[in-house]
């Protein structure tokens, strides 16, 4: 003897199945992604790493900048230098926040460096996926000129190759360019109660 509820759940199961293949069987296309991570909540670069660390899985070349972070280590570089070198060319441009810096002219110049890199490892088809790390700071603060990664992005990335741009309040001509954006939402942190950052959470 059967169970009602068990039929009635697996023949609803079954249903969402059947609409779930059809829509899938549309989705044949495939083509190097830009996406952009924003928002003022925590994640926007531990996702994108998590997807730089899918691609060293799959054995796909790929490559990172980082334009704002330098100034401290982090998980996410150590671990990629130390173990993934050969797949994950790996480049820390910046030499911390601006705030800690207090040098505007050497951001710039370090940042302006740091985008100069990002476009020769854009520009090389070897490369599966480019994290931008935290560009979204250079461009608001305009260190880096937004309408110049646009045209960039739109005219010169190779058919395959995924760029990801994270940080704070993307350019909304950012936003349009995009195929995939995510922005991360604040809901609660730890820092307003008084706990600093910490390893294995923010770094």
């Amino acid at each position: 003897m059967t169970d009602p509820d068990t039929d009635r759940h697996n023949a609803k199961m079954a249903k969402k199945k059947a609409a779930r293949d059809k829509i899938m069987a549309t989705k044949t296309d495939e083509k190097g992604l830009v996406i952009v991570h924003t928002g003022k909540g925590k994640g926007k670069s531990s996702s994108a790493f998590g997807m730089i660390f899918r691609c060293i899985a799959h054995d796909m070349p790929c490559a990172v900048v980082q334009f704002i972070k330098g100034g401290m280590g982090t998980g996410e570089r150590d671990l990629i230098i130390k173990n993934f070198s050969d797949l994950c060319d790996f480049h820390t441009m910046g030499e911390g926040f601006t705030w800690e810096t207090q040098d505007k002219s050497r951001d710039i110049e370090m940042a302006q460096a740091a985008w100069a890199k990002a476009k020769e490892l854009i520009a090389d088809p070897v490369n599966r996926m480019v994290l931008l790390d935290e560009i979204n700071i250079a461009i608001r603060y305009d260190y880096v000129d937004v309408a110049e990664v646009v045209t960039f992005l739109r005219d010169h990335k190779p058919p395959m190759t995924h760029v990801v741009l994270t940080g704070r309040n993307a350019r909304e001509e950012l936003i349009e360019l995009a195929d995939l954006v995510t922005e991360m939402e604040l809901v609660k942190h730890p820092f307003r109660s008084g706990v600093k950052a910490q390893a294995g959470v923010e770094f």
